[in-house]
């Protein structure tokens, strides 16, 4: 049988956790998981996309040794979707069955295919389901492009840990999951839901943090390159575009520089491959000739200058 893994008893011991699954944390951050772990609380991530909010459920769930349950959320997502349904068609073959074989109680029969056994547990209810190695981690993601009329099912299942199927009654946990939700902000979240949980805004990371998760995701970059990647978006970030790029794309750019066997930038290698760090056209078109040779001087000249 597989032993649960032990939570951090300290914040110092959280960064380790989170750093010994390739996860580069700041201590704020270590520090309200630290506390969410400790006081069994729902985690409530926002940032812009692409800052790492989503990684930190998977990489808890990996170096924990949990299972992870993902709710992707999305406009119309129903009870029926994120918490059960019934499986109608098993049903209707249960009914059919007993009616051909003409011994039907009906009352026995109703009580028969409200049964467990017919329950389709969708991930709200199987993160209530217990498990060696621990109570899982549930990631419910986005919550900000769901209707905010689902916010009100997930108010149960956050509070107290629990369902309830009118034909079943109350499904709770022996242990309450370990919750993470994130948003991107596209909307507000409702104050009765955020107060269940403990805050946390994800920020984009600073240079020197940004380095060293570059180095621990695309660990094959050559230091130069890796150091003017960091460097160039950055800066990017500070221009007037419609969509900076978050985390993610810096990791992907990195990468696809590698493939290309880059071992530094220069205009024309950026402006070639400016459609994996930026998604609009317009940003896109706003870097494109003398900008992108612009920026890079003055990222060539910042480095230089710390050297």
């Amino acid at each position: 049988m597989t032993q649960p893994l032990q939570l951090p008893t300290s914040i110092d011991e959280t960064v380790k956790l989170l750093k010994s699954a390739g996860y580069v944390s700041d201590r704020p951050l270590a520090t309200v998981l630290f506390l969410a772990l400790k006081m069994e609380r729902p985690l409530f991530l926002e940032g812009e996309a692409g800052v790492g909010k989503t990684e930190i459920a998977k990489v808890l769930a990996a170096s924990l040794g949990r299972r992870l349950v993902r709710l992707q959320c999305y406009e119309g997502l129903d009870v029926a979707s994120a918490v059960y349904e019934w499986s109608y068609a098993a049903q209707m073959m249960a009914i059919r069955l007993a009616e051909a074989a003409g011994t039907v109680d009906r009352e026995q029969l109703e009580h028969d295919i409200f049964s467990e056994r017919y329950l389709l547990r969708r991930p709200l209810l199987q993160a209530l389901e217990g498990d060696t190695a621990g109570p899982p981690v549930l990631l419910i993601d986005e919550l900000d492009r769901a209707d905010e009329a689902f916010e009100a099912f997930l108010l149960e299942v956050l509070a107290d840990s629990q369902v309830t199927v009118p034909e079943l009654g109350t499904i709770r946990a022996e242990r309450p999951p370990i919750v993470v939700i994130t948003s991107n902000r596209t909307r507000e979240i409702h104050d009765a839901l955020k107060r269940r949980c403990l805050y946390h805004w994800v920020d984009y990371p600073t240079a020197v943090r940004e380095l060293a998760i570059l180095k621990a995701k695309v660990p094959q970059a050559p230091a130069r390159l890796s150091k003017e990647v960091v460097a160039f978006v950055q800066a990017l970030r500070r221009e007037e575009v419609f969509k900076v790029p978050g985390v993610a794309e810096t990791l992907d750019w990195a990468t696809a520089l590698v493939e290309l066997d880059a071992v530094a930038l220069d205009p024309a290698i950026v402006s070639d491959t400016l459609g994996v760090l930026l998604k609009y056209q317009d940003d896109i078109q706003k870097l494109q000739g003398s900008k992108v040779k612009e920026m890079l001087d003055a990222v060539h000249a910042d480095l230089r200058a710390a050297e």
